[in-house]
C-alpha cells in the first residue's frame, strides 16, 4: 500500500508549502502566533508521514523502495527520482523528527520574525529530505544547493553580532566546493548519457578519471561533514547562529557530506577511493584527534561543540574509509560492514546528541545571554532538573556505555582494530578526549557555588523547554540500549554496497 504512494514527495512538499503558507500568514498583522501553530502542525505531519517509510521498509532488501519516477528534463535525461535505502532512510526519519523539537525549541524564543524563521526551517527540511531522497545526480544537486538558501538567511538574520562574516564565510565555504561536485557530476553525463544515481554506480571508469571525480566529490562533501583542515567555517556559523540554525547545522548539515561519500564518492569511484584512503583516514584521525585537543581549549561553550562535532563526525568518515585496509588485511567484508554500520550509527546518534547539547546552550543563553564558560557555575543549584539532563547529553556526548554516543564509535574502533592496532588506538583517543573536554565544561558550569547573580535568578525549565529535552534524552537512551531496529534497516544495504566497493570497475 505505502510502497506505491508518493510518501518521499509528500515529505519533501508539504514542508516547503507548508513554509510558504507560514511566510504568508506571518505577514498579516499579529500573525506571528498563527504560524507558530501552522508551522508545528505542518512539521507533525511531515514527521507522522515519514513514520511509513521506517514501519514499511523492506530490511531483507537492498534495492531501492518507495521509488517515484517522473520524466523532468527530457533532452538531458534529467529524471525526478526519488527512492530509500538502508542509508537514507533512517537520515529521512532524522531530519523530520528534529524539524518539530527546532520549531517547538524556538516558539517563545524568536520575537523577531517569527513566522520567517518558522518557514525558513520547513522549507530547508523538505529541501534536505530531497537530498536524502533524489536518484538523479541533477536533481541532488538543485536541492543540495536550494538548502543553502534558508540557512545564509537563518544565521544572516536571526545570528549574532558577527553574523555576517559567518554567513558569507559558511556560503562561500559549501558553494565553492559544491562547484567542484557540478563539474564531476557534467563529466559523468558525458562520459556515460546519464544522470541516474544508481546507473552511475555501474559505469566503468579508468582510474584517472576515478581519482579525479573523487576529489572533486571530496571537495563537496569534506566542507560539509566538515573534514580537517576545510572544517573552519563551522564554529564560526555555530556561535552565530540562533540555537535552531545550530541544532539543525549540527544533527543533519553535516550528515549531509557524510551521505555523499556513501552515494557518489565509494559507490561510483571505488578504485579511487581504495587509492586514497590513506588519505581519508589521516584526514579523519586529525579530525579526530587534533580537533579534540582543540575543544579542549575552548571557553565558548558553543564553539566547544562545535569542534566536539568535528572531532565525532572523524569517526563517521573513518568508518567508511576504514573498509578497504580491513579487505587487504584480513579479506573479509564482515569487519568492513561493521564499521560503516557504526558510522551510520554514530550519525544518527550525533544527530540526537549534538542537537541536544546546542539546545542545552541555548536555554542557558535565552536566560543570561552568555555562551562563556566563566559566566556559569553552580547551575545545579538553581536549575536541578536542567542540569540533570545536561549531564546525560554531555555523558552521551563522551561516548558512555548506555547512551547513543556509545554504539556507533564501539562498532567503528572495533572495526578499526581489524585493519590496523595504531588506527584503532588514534581514534580511541576521542573517547579519553571526548570525557575531558566534555567534563572540563560540565563541572564548570553545573558544579560548584553559584558564581554570579546572575545565575542564581535563573529559573528551571519550564514546561516547553522540558517536553523537548525529555523527548531526546528518550531518544538518547533508547538508542543507545537498543541500538537492534537502526542496525537491522541497514544490514542489506550496507552488505551490498561493501560487497560493490570491493570489485574494481578497471
Amino acid at each position: 500500500m505505502f510502497a506505491e504512494s508518493p510518501l518521499l514527495s509528500l515529505t519533501i512538499w508539504i514542508p516547503i508549502f507548508g513554509g510558504l503558507l507560514v511566510l504568508f500568514v506571518g505577514s498579516k498583522e499579529n500573525g506571528g502566533f498563527e504560524a507558530r501553530v501552522i508551522a508545528l502542525l505542518v512539521s507533525l505531519i511531515t514527521f507522522i508521514i515519514s513514520l511509513p517509510l521506517f514501519v514499511y521498509f523492506d530490511r531483507s532488501q537492498w534495492q531501492m523502495q518507495f521509488e517515484e519516477f517522473v520524466p523532468w528534463i527530457d533532452a538531458v535525461r534529467v529524471n525526478y527520482h526519488l527512492g530509500v535505502d538502508g542509508i537514507s532512510m533512517p537520515l529521512i526519519i532524522l531530519t523530520t523528527f528534529m524539524t518539530v523539537i527546532v520549531v517547538i525549541a524556538g516558539w517563545k524564543v524568536i520575537s523577531e520574525k517569527p513566522a520567517q524563521y518558522m518557514a525558513s526551517f520547513l522549507i530547508m527540511e523538505g529541501l534536505m529530505i530531497g537530498v536524502f531522497a533524489s536518484l538523479d545526480a541533477m536533481l541532488f544537486y538543485v536541492f543540495w544547493e536550494a538548502m543553502l538558501i534558508p540557512m545564509f538567511l537563518i544565521i544572516g538574520i536571526w545570528g549574532g553580532d558577527n553574523r555576517i562574516y559567518a554567513t558569507m564565510k559558511f556560503f562561500l565555504y559549501t558553494f565553492i566546493g559544491s562547484l567542484f561536485m557540478l563539474v564531476a557530476l557534467i563529466y559523468l553525463y558525458l562520459q556515460s548519457g546519464t544522470f541516474s544515481i544508481l546507473e552511475l554506480h555501474q559505469f566503468k571508469i579508468a582510474l584517472t578519471p576515478q581519482i579525479l571525480i573523487f576529489l572533486a566529490f571530496l571537495f563537496a562533501f569534506a566542507v560539509k561533514v566538515p573534514m580537517w583542515p576545510v572544517h573552519t567555517w563551522l564554529p564560526d556559523a555555530h556561535v552565530q547562529a540562533p540555537t535552531g540554525g545550530s541544532v539543525i547545522l549540527a544533527a543533519i548539515m553535516l550528515k549531509l557530506g557524510a551521505y555523499g561519500f556513501l552515494r557518489f564518492s565509494l559507490p561510483i569511484t571505488p578504485d579511487a577511493s581504495h587509492a586514497l584512503d590513506d588519505l581519508m583516514i589521516t584526514l579523519s584521525l586529525i579530525a579526530v584527534a587534533y580537533i579534540g585537543f582543540v575543544a579542549l581549549v575552548q571557553t565558548d561553550m558553543k564553539k566547544l561543540i562545535a569542534y566536539s562535532s568535528i572531532s565525532h563526525m572523524g569517526f563517521v568518515t573513518l568508518g567508511f574509509f576504514i573498509a578497504f585496509t580491513i579487505f587487504e588485511s584480513t579479506g573479509s567484508f564482515q569487519g568492513a560492514a561493521m564499521g560503516m554500520e557504526g558510522a551510520m550509527v554514530q550519525m544518527i546518534s550525533h544527530g540526537f546528541v549534538s542537537g541536544a547539547m546546542f539546545l542545552c546552550v541555548g536555554v542557558m543563553y535565552d536566560r543570561i545571554h552568555s555562551r562563556e564558560i566563566a559566566s556559569y557555575g553552580g547551575v545545579v543549584h538553581v536549575m536541578p532538573k536542567f542540569a540533570g539532563l545536561l549531564v546525560l547529553f554531555a555523558m552521551a556526548n563522551a561516548g558512555l556505555p548506555g547512551t547513543a554516543g556509545f554504539v556507533g564509535e564501539f562498532m567503528v574502533i572495533l572495526s578499526a582494530f581489524k585493519a590496523n592496532f595504531w588506527i584503532a588506538f588514534i581514534a580511541a583517543l576521542t573517547l579519553v578526549l571526548g570525557a575531558a573536554y566534555t567534563l572540563w565544561m560540565v563541572k564548570r558550569v553545573v558544579y560548584g557555588p553559584v558564581s554570579e547573580n546572575k545565575v542564581a535568578t535563573m529559573e528551571d525549565l519550564s514546561l516547553r523547554e522540558g517536553l523537548f529535552m525529555a523527548i531526546l534524552a528518550f531518544a538518547v537512551i533508547g538508542l543507545g540500549l537498543y541500538p537492534a531496529p537502526l542496525l537491522e534497516v541497514m544490514h542489506a544495504t550496507v552488505d551490498h554496497l561493501v560487497q560493490h566497493i570491493a570489485i574494481s570497475k578497471l
